[in-house]
């Protein structure tokens, strides 16, 4: 009998603390109770965000803010400025079109990060485009985006926003909101949050409450206006998932525990230590110049069935590795290390790396990158 292990990079593995709390008799969401829950909820997710305004809940997966980034923000006959360099970015694109919101993108090659000049160029010559969306880690490639850099030139430009699908970014590495600027960030509870899939959220700065108070497209269950009029009551606008409230509060207390700052270095570290182990077993990156600390995307080495390796993960050790999509489908497993992992998982999932290559008839030295990882997870 095999433990199940879930190296993906969402829904990732959660704390059994966690868990037994979300197993507790479930409470109204009227009640004052879950307003109490709620209220703690609302400064924990401030001081995750790095902001002083309101972020707001959706009981729906990170699509949905998403989406609501756009139904929200924009008008009929507005403009939009998309970066689309793996199938996050894509999505951006899939929603502005179904809006009907002309956009105009910057296809990056997969597995690169987006050069801020190119975003600068079309924004100086395109007055008219009011939000440029992004990915600050964009999950299908391990890419990290330069976000910072974005920023400061749209600050250039009053009548546009800056709108970040951070949701395998928060709580991984800083993304100082106010600090940065970022007018909207995006995140979902089954990542660095340690939570099953359910919930969404959307911070927003002032300067995107002005154009929520002028948008006109369609919108109703995904209505940021209606919602943070109920957030500041301690309240969400419709039946929310009350079992992951509950296990929010606590993620979101063992974060702060932890420190924003520990939260980074730990990610940090685990990251590097995979990187270093694939290396060393003489795979490649595929994201070798701007890595995300959420995943490590690995190259398929020639002659070995990447399909094949992803699925005996499962098979031999029951852990569950992400295959590459789309255009990277078959050619890359992505290994997360984001959430709730510590050394031990990364040394773990290294040696199955290991054995199932060797099996697979891949001719490396065993044990080499398990050594690798642990000379960095040492220090």
């Amino acid at each position: 009998m095999e433990k199940k292990y879930l190296f993906s990079p969402g829904p990732t593995m959660l704390p059994p603390e966690v868990l037994l709390k979300m197993a507790e008799p479930i409470m109204h969401h009227r009640e004052p109770e879950f307003e109490k829950i709620f209220a703690e909820i609302r400064e924990g997710l401030k001081y995750l965000f790095q902001t002083k305004n309101e972020v707001l809940i959706f009981t729906s997966s990170g699509t949905g803010a998403m989406e609501g980034a756009i139904s929200n923000l924009l008008s009929k006959g507005d403009k939009a400025l998309v970066v689309r360099g793996g199938k996050f970015g894509e999505r951006w694109g899939e929603i502005c079109k179904a809006y009907g919101i002309e956009f105009i993108p910057v296809d990056v090659e997969w597995g690169r990060a987006v050069d801020p000049e190119k975003i600068q160029e079309i924004l100086k010559s395109n007055p008219s485009i009011r939000a440029v969306y992004t990915q600050a880690s964009e999950t299908s490639t391990g890419v990290k985006h330069p976000i910072k850099e974005i920023a400061e030139i749209v600050k250039k430009f009053e009548n546009t926003l800056i709108v970040v699908d951070a949701i395998t970014g928060i709580g991984v590495f800083n993304i100082p909101m106010d600090e940065w600027g970022l007018d909207v960030v995006i995140s979902g509870s089954q990542k660095a949050l340690m939570l099953p899939p359910g919930l969404a959220f959307a911070a927003l700065s002032d300067k995107a409450c002005k154009f929520v108070e002028r948008s006109d497209l369609p919108k109703y269950y995904f209505n940021f206006k209606k919602e943070l009029k109920s957030a500041q009551k301690n309240q969400s606008s419709y039946t929310p998932a009350i079992s992951l409230f509950v296990g929010l509060r606590e993620t979101l207390n063992m974060i702060r525990r932890e420190g924003l700052e520990g939260v980074f270095r730990r990610h940090e570290k685990l990251a590097a230590a995979t990187r270093a182990a694939v290396k060393a077993l003489g795979l490649e990156l595929y994201a070798p110049e701007s890595p995300s600390n959420a995943l490590t995307a690995v190259k398929i080495p020639a002659g070995i069935d990447g399909l094949k390796l992803q699925a005996l993960f499962f098979e031999k050790f029951g852990i569950t590795v992400a295959e590459g999509q789309d255009r990277a489908k078959g050619k890359i497993i992505r290994i997360a290390h984001l959430g709730y992992y510590e050394r031990l998982d990364m040394v773990m999932v290294i040696s199955a790396l290991e054995m199932l290559l060797k099996e697979m008839g891949y001719k490396f030295e065993l044990g080499k990158g398990v050594k690798a990882a642990e000379e960095i997870l040492m220090t």
